[in-house]
């Protein structure tokens, strides 16, 4: 029976620690002269892609590279899904041509359970919809453990929009399930209706969030997702709910800020508090690598 990654509220501790753990090893890989490893010699992967990205996917290549993984790029916008082709078709037609894995991306939630029924291939969820994006989310998780030592008992902010965030969900799962705390922040018309269901806590305030935090993770806002009216305008969400230096001066202690990227610098993030010392954006990139290459080599079947 193939293995698959669809999200983190369906992975138990035991999982999430034993990718994380793979994932640091991984890393040690990447800092090698030739950061290779045969792993995957034979093994072909499909990067099945019907939204645009450019970090996941970018992410997911290199990782299957650094595995010696066979690599097949699928983009749907010239793909003969453009021609009406069903996801059901495409998906079984590249199976035909004796694939082992697939990384999809897909705007619609469930897409990637949906191909666990087309296909004897692994499927890798890497975003669908609102639903899940697991990968992030454990890249995160692997960001904070590499910085902190441990993520229980941390205080994790999640702040935006997290209304349409999949990113949010899959931090809330595997964060709490190895025992960090979790809150989320932003307008009420940004938070989903649901979201004391998840356990978390819930500020209308940053300046609370912050106060209550060790790390902020920030969320962009999805403009090309927003209805109108959501927030007034993009000066008042950054004035009230923006992170800038201002707001972290008022607490007197160190303060993690992270972004799952792209960052829309001076809307959510004060422009030089993506780079600056309580940034670890680049830590968590770098480890999105190694990360992904856990996950690829654990649901190959070659790490069972």
């Amino acid at each position: 029976m193939k293995d698959h990654l669809l999200g983190l509220e369906y992975c138990s501790k035991q999982e999430i620690e034993k990718i994380l753990k793979t994932g640091f090893s991984f890393k040690e890989v990447l800092s090698r002269p030739i950061p290779k490893v045969p792993t995957l010699r034979g093994k072909t992967v499909v990067n099945l892609f019907f939204e645009n990205s450019t970090r996941t996917r970018i992410s997911f290549e290199l990782a299957q590279k650094r595995l010696s993984a066979d690599t097949v790029n699928f983009s749907a916008s010239s793909s003969s899904v453009a021609k009406g082709e069903s996801l059901r078709d495409t998906i079984r037609n590249i199976e035909a041509m004796k694939i082992d894995m697939v990384v999809v991306r897909h705007k619609s939630p469930g897409v990637p359970y949906f191909l666990t029924q087309c296909t004897d291939a692994s499927i890798i969820n890497a975003g669908d919809g609102l639903h899940e994006h697991p990968t992030q989310g454990l890249l995160d998780i692997m960001t904070l453990q590499e910085k902190f030592g441990t993520v229980e008992n941390l205080k994790v902010a999640i702040i935006g929009d997290i209304l349409h965030s999949r990113v949010a969900r899959s931090n809330i799962y595997g964060l709490q399930k190895l025992g960090a705390k979790v809150a989320l922040c932003g307008p009420p018309t940004l938070i989903p209706v649901h979201a004391e269901d998840w356990g978390v806590e819930v500020f209308y305030d940053i300046n609370e969030a912050v106060a209550w935090a060790d790390v902020l993770n920030v969320l962009r806002i999805q403009l090309e997702r927003q209805g109108s009216g959501l927030f007034p305008s993009r000066r008042e969400y950054a004035q009230r709910f923006g992170v800038t230096r201002e707001k972290l001066r008022k607490v007197d202690k160190d303060i993690t800020i992270m972004h799952p990227g792209p960052i829309n610098r001076g809307l959510e993030l004060e422009h030089d508090l993506a780079d600056g010392e309580f940034s670890v954006i680049l830590n968590q990139v770098t480890n999105g690598v190694a990360l992904r290459m856990a996950v690829l080599y654990l649901k190959s079947g070659v790490g069972s």
